[in-house]
């Protein structure tokens, strides 16, 4: 799982194949495993294949060219009626999404987490038909990579990042 978690890479470049819909179900399986605050699963999802609407979406970020090349789109929504306390809610949407960029990884696809968008959420959510209740969280694109996956980065040394120990 290690190898898995230190291997994953975000992938910003597709190929034109096609992503199966098994596959894209197999990352929203993914994500709705993740673990979160009372179980309440507030994650709510919107897959976007569509190339024209992919296009609409494209315009409301400045990252249009990843949007445009992927071959799914997935909003990520959190569904504040189904949530208790917003922190923890925000938190294990982290997770959920996590889980997701794991399982586009381990099934050899490409994506990547887009967090700039959020600046266009009321946009995305008419788009959409989203309801009001719902809180975009980011949109992932995935697809077939167009290359090899980009190399390692750079991390921190756990001496500096862990502050104490007893």
């Amino acid at each position: 799982m290690l190898d898995l978690i230190k291997g994953r890479r975000s992938v910003r470049a597709f190929s034109d194949a096609e992503v199966s819909d098994k596959m894209v179900d197999q990352v929203l399986e993914a994500g709705r495993w993740a673990p979160s605050g009372m179980n309440n699963q507030p994650w709510r999802f919107a897959v976007i294949r569509d190339q024209d609407l992919k296009g609409q979406v494209s315009r409301l970020t400045r990252y249009s060219g990843v949007v445009s090349g992927a071959g799914v789109l997935i909003a990520v929504f959190l569904d504040r009626e189904a949530g208790y306390h917003h922190t923890k809610d925000v938190q294990a949407m982290g997770a959920c999404m996590e889980n997701m960029l794991l399982a586009i990884d381990g099934l050899g696809l490409g994506g990547v987490w887009l967090g700039e968008i959020l600046r266009s959420e009321q946009e995305i959510k008419k788009l959409l038909g989203a309801p009001e209740p719902y809180e975009l969280m980011a949109v992932i694109a995935l697809g077939h990579p167009a290359g090899p996956k980009p190399g390692p980065t750079a991390r921190k040394p756990l001496s500096e990042l862990v502050f104490f120990r007893k």
